[in-house]
């Protein structure tokens, strides 16, 4: 076992696709392939799971992946204590929530790139079960959240600005002319809501009111929600400031409905030198952490 072949194996699990993590290394398809079979072969274990577009860590999979991870970690560690002491580089992996507080991580990124310019983000959208399971299993680095967290498993920074909830409509829509909309327009409208604030925002803003609603469609990521309230299909509840369409404005909800976004990282994991330089940096970037 070398530490090369724990880096591939790495980036298969990261990417969930042999194509991806070979065009990331980068090495050819087929000599990615052999890798991983032959350290499958070492260990007398299947780390994963082949399907049709993608490859799924096995339960041996994943506990080889704390040990590999530990042991790359180390070795990055050791590297560039002796080897490369005033040199710092490599990957950090971030999962994002839609939300323009992505600017505060973007400020982070600027200053750690103005300062270390051979560190490379990662980012990653998707739903928070995916997100959670690749931070809990070191495949993430940090998550950019809207949902609560639990404080015996992650540290947080919160982000300074909430993010606010209300409805996307055309702009030549006779509702346009409305300042917000309340619970009782929201019941007569056919809606196309977030899977993710189906979860912890909706329900707390519309009880049981939420089982009566028309929902005509439910969206993942905005941008494609967007595109059926242009195209007159419904409406979306969604949260401010993701979407520049010139057919299409924004009104809030009545009571006002906000989400406060949150920093997060596993407080039981060792983070990387270039992972500790971004939490820095995002530190100094947020005028309630100085």
């Amino acid at each position: 076992m070398e530490l090369r072949t724990l880096k591939y194996f790495l980036a298969v699990a990261r990417e969930e696709s042999i194509t991806r993590a070979a065009e990331k290394i980068p090495l050819t398809q087929p000599a990615l392939t052999r890798a991983i079979q032959s350290l499958e072969e070492e260990f007398g274990k299947k780390f994963f799971t082949r399907e049709k577009y993608s490859v799924k860590l096995t339960t041996d999979g994943l506990e080889f992946l704390q040990d590999a991870q530990e042991i790359l970690l180390l070795a990055n560690k050791i590297e560039s204590k002796f080897k490369n002491p005033d040199s710092i580089y490599g990957d950090v992996y971030i999962g994002c929530a839609e939300s323009d507080a992505m600017k505060y991580f973007a400020r982070a990124a600027k200053n750690v790139l103005e300062n270390y310019p051979d560190v490379h983000f990662n980012l990653y959208s998707g739903n928070i079960e995916d997100i959670c399971s690749r931070l809990d299993n070191g495949l993430l680095d940090f998550y950019i959240t809207l949902q609560s967290v639990d404080v015996s498993k992650y540290d947080s920074i919160k982000l300074p600005e909430s993010d606010a909830w209300g409805i996307l409509l055309r702009r030549d829509d006779p509702l346009a002319a409305k300042k917000f909309f309340t619970l009782e327009d929201l019941q007569s409208l056919p809606l196309i809501l977030s899977r993710e604030g189906m979860r912890e925002e909706y329900p707390k803003l519309f009880g049981s009111a939420l089982e009566k609603f028309r929902v005509v469609a439910t969206y993942n990521l905005i941008f494609n929600a967007a595109i059926m309230a242009r195209e007159g299909v419904g409406y979306p509840i969604s949260i401010d400031k993701l979407i520049n369409d010139a057919e299409l404005c924004f009104r809030p909800l009545k009571p006002e409905l906000k989400s406060a976004l949150k920093f997060i990282w596993r407080r039981d994991r060792l983070l990387t030198t270039q992972a500790k330089i971004l939490l820095d940096a995002m530190k100094r970037t947020l005028p309630n952490e100085q």
